[in-house]
């Protein structure tokens, strides 16, 4: 009988304070095979998102087996499962994951190719590894949640607000929205945050801590017709309800901690909805593989010089104590753009 290959990975058993010595271990695993539809990719390059810190938030639970975090990965198809048609071994790939299942914090990792994408041509690991997770995110957001048009004509003199521009997420929608023909406001309150957001192509810059609708009349835009929100919903709820132009659309990723008052929508007869990139993973949807589109159409709006890696920082190797520094930023909460790990040792 022969020994099993392992690979080295970072997890946790118990969730706890990043500071705590076991908040993130590193370890080794036994190599994973792939089944189905999975590829098996050895991982390059990673990212760390806001996600990865409310999984592994203290909380009262312990795992018997190892919990593996990390839901933006770059790298190269090892193997695949036996019922794979979009892959092939030594193909470059870039994808967030699914919340399900083991994230990619380790040297190989299962993923099903349906949301999975070709990494971009014109990217090393590090930038494409920034990507995924907050990409798909802005794009379903837009395009599929709040049905922004892609086509440039269409929106002509139509504006949207992106509330936390600066962040992953908002770096990657302020140049979607931008490439979609929008006005683009973007909230930051920072010089550093609002100067990186200007440099993505934002129209106008306002403040998330003071009241929206005065700083949209200054610059001319009385109200918004798309609000995307990235940042604290119920403490932005009020202030959205006021900004959205009448029939337009609010659409937030963050799950707030209080019930909202949805009648503050119902005069403008506005539409607000939910935007959860697992979602098609989780439930195993039948429009999944629409995630492998994205990413690759993303990949040529990359290639092509429209749109722009969104990393701010590298860190290497990937171990437990660079995980835990990148924790600890991302908590911060003052982040612009993304931290990428790269390479194993």
């Amino acid at each position: 009988m022969t020994n099993k290959e392992t690979m080295k990975a970072v997890g946790l058993y118990k969730y706890l304070n990043i500071e705590h010595p076991d908040s993130l271990i590193d370890m080794e695993l036994e190599k994973p095979v792939p089944t189905g539809r999975d590829i098996l990719v050895r991982v390059k390059a990673i990212s760390v998102n806001p996600v990865d810190t409310k999984v592994r938030a203290p909380k009262d639970k312990t795992e018997d087996s190892p919990k593996i975090l990390g839901w933006d990965v770059a790298g190269v198809v090892e193997q695949t499962g036996p019922e794979c048609t979009l892959f092939q071994p030594g193909d470059e790939v870039y994808y967030a994951g699914s919340i399900t299942r083991p994230g990619g914090n380790s040297e190989f990792h299962l993923v099903d190719e349906r949301i999975a994408g070709s990494k971009p041509a014109s990217l090393d690991f590090a930038q494409a590894a920034a990507l995924p997770l907050t990409a798909i995110t802005a794009w379903e957001g837009l395009f599929d949640r709040m049905g922004v048009s892609r086509n440039k004509d269409a929106n002509a003199g139509k504006s949207i607000l992106i509330i936390g521009a600066a962040g992953g997420v908002g770096s990657i929608a302020v140049q979607l929205a931008k490439y979609a023909g929008l006005t683009v406001i973007g909230t930051a309150s920072r010089p550093e945050s609002a100067e990186w957001v200007k440099e993505l192509g934002a129209d106008y810059i306002i403040d998330h801590f003071q009241p929206f609708t005065a700083q949209l009349k200054d610059i001319g835009l009385p109200e918004a017709d798309y609000i995307f929100c990235l940042n604290s919903t119920e403490q932005h709820w009020e202030n959205m309800g006021e900004a959205v132009a009448p029939q337009g659309k609010i659409c937030s990723i963050v799950e707030t901690k209080e019930s909202l008052n949805l009648n503050v929508l119902k005069n403008k007869s506005a539409a607000f909805m939910w935007e959860f990139m697992f979602t098609r993973a989780m439930f195993q949807t039948a429009d999944m593989i629409e995630q492998h589109k994205l990413l690759n159409e993303l990949a040529q709006l990359i290639d092509a010089g429209i749109i722009r890696t969104t990393l701010t920082e590298r860190m290497e190797p990937i171990n437990a104590a660079n995980l835990k520094k990148a924790h600890a930023t991302i908590e911060a909460g003052r982040t612009v753009g993304k931290v990428v790990l790269e390479h194993f040792q």
